[in-house]
């Protein structure tokens, strides 16, 4: 069993950061995946990809998968660039652009 444990980012539906602090272990089972031959859906037999474990640091998910021996990789998070921004710099004699009705 593979296991991948990252920091989920924030969904593009968020302003906020909630629900990105914790670490998640998501098990991945891409190979148990078939086509449904009547319906033509896609199903699993393998019922731990259904399964996210939340865990508050990163050392406490790598402990978690060593001792229950799973195979995992860890994804390290990237921090979005803040773009700093502020209504005065529409009107700044510095601007890139010139400031035009």
């Amino acid at each position: 069993m593979d296991a991948r444990i990252f920091k989920p980012r924030k969904s593009a539906m968020q302003s906020g950061r909630a629900k990105t602090q914790e670490w998640v272990l998501e098990f991945r089972s891409e190979d148990a995946r078939f086509s449904d031959p009547l319906m033509g859906w896609t199903s699993i037999n393998d019922t731990t990809g259904q399964v996210r474990l939340h865990f508050e640091t990163r050392e406490q998910a790598i402990d978690y998968a060593k001792r229950e021996k799973i195979t995992f990789t860890v994804e390290e998070p990237r921090e979005p660039k803040r773009l700093v921004k502020s209504y005065s710099e529409n009107f700044s004699a510095n601007r890139k652009q010139p400031w035009t009705h």
